[in-house]
């Protein structure tokens, strides 16, 4: 079983920048592959960002392209989620995920898709004022 914690929401102004953070455990042995995914109200979860167990592949959603950054901590099975140039449409609630160590490797073609993340974190609020 992994446990996945998130932290670092908040509120801020539109234009602004939040790092959120999350940290897995569990698995001690293993370095984890690590997801974020968003849920705004009245829409459905979806995909932010992934980042492969070894940092070599970084995986985003076309909507934060560009002002989003996904990282890996010095901490084992860290990972964090810099937001920069926030707008109100990224106000949601972020979930930190992980799928199965034994899993299938994350692919530019499945790496959105929920049910490969087998543990989820209990999410951070980000509220974007404009």
């Amino acid at each position: 079983q992994v446990q996945v914690v998130e932290s670092g929401g908040g509120l801020v102004q539109a234009g602004g920048s939040l790092r959120l953070s999350c940290a897995a455990s569990g698995r001690p042995g293993s370095t984890l592959s690590m997801g974020w995914f968003r849920q705004a109200p009245g829409k459905e979860r979806e995909f932010v960002a992934a980042i492969t167990w070894n940092g070599d592949n970084r995986y985003y959603a076309d909507s934060v392209k560009g002002r989003f950054t996904i990282s890996r901590g010095n901490t084992k099975n860290t990972v964090y989620l810099q937001m920069g140039s926030l707008k109100s449409k990224d106000t949601a609630v972020y979930y930190c995920a992980v799928p199965h160590p034994d899993g299938p490797a994350f692919t530019s073609s499945n790496v959105g898709w929920f049910n490969l993340y087998d543990f989820w974190g209990q999410g951070t609020q980000v509220t974007v004022s404009s």
